[in-house]
């Protein structure tokens, strides 16, 4: 059994959350079978999660000033990625793809985020307990990755989905060789950029628990 201490922040005890209901072999104290809807349920909420963190973040301490209002938002360096534009689109993909597009786009954040932290430790007019959420998120995201991943592997092993994912390895190194376009971006534009594809990767997930569970009728 896993005890998370009290004072973990509660980010992070999520995420640690998140990787014991998805790892723990069956037989484990504490431990159950979970189903794919349980597995994806767990992992929606904790997309959910890290958007509502990066739209308070922004809202709060990234959102233009009045005098800035008319500047143009730098494109996101995940802009030359092929997304649908809404849920139409998204459910005419297959699952696989789906399933491929939600694991590169966090891939695409993970290298960006750990440098924005780095970065904004002196950042002096942050307070720190936005400091600490901006920490959290990006380990969250990392959880995620991984839980997507975990997810995966089970909806294979049981047919769900082909075993066709095998882009993985190039698209990391496009996470990679894009992230120094990411390190250039104001903290606000990449903040902004973050908060608008957490928002997708949470949609992403949804849809694909509808596509692969219909009688959910969403």
């Amino acid at each position: 059994c896993v005890l998370l201490s009290p004072n973990i922040p509660a980010g992070v005890t999520s995420a640690l959350a998140l990787l014991w209901l998805l790892l723990c072999a069956p037989g484990n104290a504490g431990c159950r079978l979970l189903t794919v809807a349980d597995l994806l349920d767990r992992v929606i909420r904790h997309s959910g999660r890290i958007h509502s963190l990066s739209a308070a973040l922004y809202e709060n301490h990234f959102a233009p000033r009045d005098n800035e209002l008319g500047k143009p938002v730098r494109k996101c360096h995940t802009s030359g990625m092929l997304t649908p534009n809404g849920k139409e689109y998204a459910q005419k993909i297959p699952r696989e793809e789906l399933t491929h597009l939600i694991l590169r786009l966090l891939q695409a954040w993970k290298e960006p985020l750990s440098h924005f932290n780095q970065h904004i430790e002196h950042h002096q007019q942050l307070p720190d307990d936005s400091l600490s959420k901006a920490k959290q998120i990006s380990n969250m995201v990392h959880e995620l990755k991984t839980g997507v991943e975990k997810v995966t592997e089970k909806m294979q092993s049981m047919g769900i989905i082909s075993n066709s994912l095998n882009g993985m390895a190039s698209s990391e190194a496009a996470g990679l060789s894009i992230s120094n376009e990411a390190n250039m971006m104001s903290d606000s534009d990449f903040i902004h950029c973050f908060r608008r594809d957490s928002n997708k990767v949470q949609s992403y997930l949804k849809i694909l628990k509808c596509r692969i569970m219909p009688e959910n009728s969403c």
